[in-house]
C-alpha cells in the first residue's frame, strides 16, 4: 500500500523532493514504535492515517514548479543589490529627507496659522514652507524613479530566475536546468507550432557552422503538441554529430514552459498564438526576444566565438539585458 502510494504520487508530480521520502518514512517508524502499546483496531486506523497523510506530505513538497512572475524569490533580490549596490542607501536617504522637509513643512505650517492670527508678517514662513514642499516633491520623485526601477530589475530577475529551474532533455538518460548551461552555452528558445519551428530549422542552416561556434543551443518547444523530425545532411566541414547537437535539447514538463512562455507574452502584450523566440545570453539572461523567425544572421554577425582566440575574453559582450 505504502508503495503504489510512492508511485502514484510520483506520476501525479514528478519533481518531488527526497526529504519528503525521509519524512514519511519517520512516521511509518513512529507508528511501529507505538503499534505494539496500542489496541489493534487503533492500530490500524493509525496507520490508514498515516498512509493517507503521506500522500498529502509528497504531493504538497512535490510541487516543485516555477514561482510566479509576480513572486519575488531572494535569490532575485541578492542578485538586485548586487547588480545595483547603492540604489538601497539612495532610496533611504530620500526617505529621510521626505520624513525632515514633511516635519519642517508641518511647523511652518503651524507657525503659519499663528501668524496669520496675529497680523503678523508671513513672507518668510511661507518661503520656508515652499522650500519643504519643494524638497518632499523632488525627493519623493527620486523615490518613486528607483522604486520603479527596482521593481521592474526584480521582475526581470524573477522571470529569469523561473526560467532557470526550466528542465530540459538532453538525452535518454539525462535531463538538465537551463541554469545548468550558464557559462556552457546562448540558448535560443523557439516556442510555436511544429511548422514555425520546421522554417525556422531550414533558415538556419547556412548559419549551422556560425552558430556552433558561438555556443548556441536551439531549445525548440512545440506548442501543438506535435514533434519536430529534424534530417541532417552531411554537407560543409562539419559533421552531422555536431549538428544534431545544436538541436538536441527538448523542454521536460510542457506545462511549466507553457506557463512561463504564457506570462511572457502577456508581458509583452503579445497573442498567446503568437510564434516567439527568446535569445539567452551566456550568462542565462536574456538577450533579446521576438515574434517570428529568430534572425540568425544577426547572431553569427553579433556573438563572439567561445574558443579561439576572442573565447573567453568577449563572453559577456552578448548584448544588453532586456
Amino acid at each position: 500500500m505504502a508503495a503504489m502510494s510512492h508511485v502514484s504520487s510520483m506520476i501525479r508530480c514528478p519533481n518531488f523532493q527526497q526529504t519528503t521520502f525521509v519524512f514519511s518514512h519517520q512516521i511509518l517508524s513512529f507508528s511501529n514504535s507505538i503499534s505494539s502499546s496500542i489496541h489493534p483496531t487503533y492500530n490500524r486506523l493509525l496507520r490508514q492515517t498515516l498512509r493517507t497523510k503521506k500522500i498529502s506530505i509528497i504531493n504538497c513538497s512535490a510541487a516543485n514548479k516555477p514561482s510566479s512572475s509576480t513572486e519575488i524569490s531572494s535569490t532575485a533580490k541578492i542578485r538586485s543589490e548586487v547588480l545595483s549596490p547603492f540604489r538601497s542607501v539612495r532610496m533611504f536617504f530620500y526617505l529621510a529627507f521626505i520624513a525632515s522637509g514633511s516635519l519642517g513643512g508641518l511647523i511652518a505650517t503651524t507657525q503659519l496659522i499663528g501668524a496669520l492670527s496675529r497680523s503678523m508678517d508671513v513672507n518668510d514662513i511661507l518661503k520656508g514652507l515652499g522650500i519643504d514642499i519643494g524638497a518632499v516633491a523632488i525627493f519623493a520623485f527620486l523615490y518613486s524613479i528607483d522604486n520603479n526601477a527596482r521593481n521592474a530589475q526584480l521582475a526581470r530577475l524573477s522571470r529569469e530566475e523561473n526560467l532557470s529551474i526550466l528542465q530540459l532533455r538532453v538525452d535518454q538518460n539525462r535531463v538538465i536546468s537551463v541554469s545548468s548551461l550558464r557559462g556552457i552555452a546562448r540558448l535560443v528558445v523557439l516556442a510555436g507550432p511544429v511548422s514555425y519551428i520546421m522554417e525556422s530549422f531550414k533558415l538556419s542552416q547556412p548559419f549551422t557552422e556560425g552558430l556552433i561556434e558561438r555556443g548556441v543551443l536551439v531549445v525548440p518547444f512545440a506548442t501543438d503538441g506535435n514533434l519536430p523530425q529534424f534530417e541532417f545532411e552531411e554537407r560543409g566541414e562539419i559533421d552531422v554529430e555536431k549538428k544534431k547537437r545544436l538541436w538536441q535539447l527538448v523542454p521536460v514538463y510542457a506545462t511549466e514552459w507553457s506557463r512561463w512562455l504564457d506570462e511572457q507574452k502577456k508581458l509583452a502584450n503579445v497573442s498567446p498564438e503568437s510564434p516567439v523566440y527568446i535569445s539567452l545570453r551566456m550568462d542565462g539572461r536574456v538577450r533579446g526576444s521576438g515574434v517570428g523567425y529568430p534572425p540568425w544572421n544577426a547572431f553569427v554577425a553579433q556573438l563572439p566565438p567561445v574558443k579561439g582566440l576572442w573565447g573567453g575574453v568577449l563572453d559577456g559582450m552578448d548584448g544588453r539585458v532586456l
